[in-house]
């Protein structure tokens, strides 16, 4: 099932502390982003990818993808102030596809396997999310006190990407804007809608690189795959 993806590039990345958008910070050579650009390059599913950056990044990024193959799949778009905003304007550059999916820049191991049963489930039922059970005990906490321990067996932690049929998306993003509401994710739309959500299990590998020691654990990944190969 052919699908067209939105990857949200334009944000500062606080806290990761490097002084620049740190999809741009490198992993074994290479920026972030296009360790998770290629993975889309690569599925022939993917038929078309729409970068969101903010204008000053742009003549980076045109270096970046200079030499990318097959490069004629990616368009880039600028970005708003906030993340909603950014993927809103992608919408507005999606053409001829009824599955679209948003996937973090900042989460270069997405498996195809992912992708491809996400493609296939906002297929059949509007819109699905890469999702992990959480595995670790949460506490509800008020002023550094333990309020509750919140049961974690229906618990999960949301990836990305997130797919859906383009029609579902695009009207949950022109309500969201007509009511000024800001969502936490694209999911988080859709569900005020009253439109159910569908879960894929993702992949605990599958991290967002948001802190410099994500970077660590970045490194460890790409060097257990390269065993594996």
């Amino acid at each position: 099932m052919d699908y067209q993806v939105i990857i949200p590039a334009a944000g500062q990345g606080k806290r990761m502390g490097a002084g620049k958008n740190k999809l741009l910070l490198e992993l074994q050579e290479q920026p972030i982003i296009l360790h998770t650009i290629n993975v889309f390059l690569h599925d022939n599913y993917c038929k078309g990818i729409i970068l969101v950056i903010q204008p000053d990044d742009e003549p980076i990024f045109k270096v970046l993808l200079k030499n990318c193959p097959m490069k004629e799949k990616i368009k880039i778009v600028y970005g708003g102030i906030e993340r909603q905003y950014s993927v809103y304007n992608g919408l507005l550059a999606v053409e001829n596809t009824e599955i679209v999916l948003v996937h973090d820049g900042a989460r270069p191991f997405i498996k195809l396997s992912t992708i491809h049963q996400l493609v296939n489930a906002a297929f059949e039922k509007g819109a699905a999310i890469a999702a992990v059970p959480v595995k670790d005990t949460i506490k509800k906490v008020n002023n550094f006190q333990v309020m509750e321990t919140i049961e974690r067996t229906s618990l999960w932690q949301v990836q990305t990407p997130q797919a859906f049929r383009f029609s579902i998306l695009f009207n949950a993003h022109q309500q969201a804007n007509k009511e000024k509401f800001l969502g936490t994710d694209e999911a988080s739309l859709v569900e005020r809608l009253e439109y159910p959500v569908h879960i894929v299990t993702g992949d605990y590998d599958n991290i967002k690189l948001t802190t410099p020691e994500d970077l660590y654990f970045a490194e460890a990944i790409l060097k257990k795959r390269s065993v594996r190969k």
